[in-house]
C-alpha cells in the first residue's frame, strides 16, 4: 500500500475558546465528550480526500494541531508552529476580545524565528502573506454560535477583520452538535475546501509558463513534525 502524505495545520486561540472541541469535531464527526484544558499540544489526525469527485481525487492525512492558549506558554509553544502548511484560527463568539486577539495570535506565530523581519506589532503586519494560492492558507472558526441570540440574522453580518484583511473563509459552529459540520452544509464545504488549499500549497504548484492546461508539478513531499507533547 502506498504511503498516505499528510499536512499539518495549526489550530491557536485564546484559552476556552474551544479549540479541542473543534478539532475533535471535525476528525472524529462527533461531540467531544469531556474537554479538557490542553497543556503544550493535542494532535487529532483526519482522513481528507483531495478534490474529491474528481480525476485528481487523492487521500492525505490531516494533522490538526491544537496548541494550547494559556500565556504563561507563550515563549515556549513557539516549538510547535514549524513547519505549518495552514493555520486555523479559533474565536469564541461570546467573547469579542477573543477575536480581537486573533491579530495578536497571527502577529506570535509570524514572529516565531525571532529574525530580522520580526514585525513589532499587528500594524506592522503584511495581510497579503496571507492572500493568494502561493500564500499559506488560513480559516476563521468562531464556536458557541448556540449562545449567540438571533443568530441567523446578526452574526453571519459579522466576519472577522483578520478573515476579511487575510482573504479567509470564516465559518460559525457550535461544536456540540454535529450538525455543524454535516457533509454538504456551508461550514463543511468551507472546511474541505480549506484542506484542499494547504494540500495543494503542500504539495503542488503551477509550472511558470504552462498556463493553458495549468499543470501541477508535485513538489518535495517529505516532512518533519517533531514529537508533541501532550498532557491531558
Amino acid at each position: 500500500m502506498a504511503a498516505i502524505d499528510k499536512v499539518k495545520i495549526i489550530v491557536v486561540g485564546d484559552s476556552g475558546v474551544g479549540k479541542s472541541s473543534l478539532t475533535h469535531l471535525i476528525c472524529q464527526q462527533q461531540p467531544i465528550s469531556n474537554p479538557s484544558w490542553t497543556i503544550g499540544c493535542s494532535v487529532e489526525v483526519k482522513l481528507h480526500e483531495y478534490k474529491e469527485g474528481t480525476p485528481n481525487q487523492r487521500r492525505y492525512f490531516i494533522e490538526l494541531w491544537d496548541v494550547g492558549g494559556s500565556q504563561n506558554h507563550k515563549n515556549t509553544r513557539s516549538v510547535f508552529y514549524s513547519p505549518t502548511n495552514g493555520i486555523i484560527l479559533v474565536h469564541d463568539l461570546t467573547n469579542r476580545k477573543s477575536q480581537q486577539n486573533l491579530q495578536k495570535w497571527l502577529e506570535e506565530i509570524l514572529n516565531k524565528d525571532n529574525n530580522h523581519s520580526k514585525c513589532k506589532s499587528f500594524d506592522d503586519f503584511d495581510p497579503e502573506k496571507f492572500v493568494g494560492s502561493t500564500q499559506i492558507p488560513m480559516l476563521v472558526v468562531g464556536t458557541k454560535s448556540d449562545l449567540i441570540a438571533e443568530v441567523r440574522s446578526s452574526i453571519h453580518r459579522r466576519s472577522s477583520t483578520i478573515a476579511e484583511e487575510c482573504g479567509a473563509d470564516e465559518i460559525f459552529l457550535d461544536c456540540r452538535q454535529t450538525r455543524s459540520l454535516a457533509a454538504g452544509s456551508s461550514s463543511s464545504v468551507k472546511l474541505s475546501r480549506f484542506f484542499d488549499k494547504v494540500i495543494e500549497r503542500r504539495y503542488y504548484i503551477v509550472k511558470e509558463g504552462v498556463n493553458y492546461d495549468q499543470r501541477r508539478i508535485p513538489i518535495y513531499s517529505s516532512q518533519y513534525s517533531p514529537k508533541p507533547y501532550h498532557n491531558d
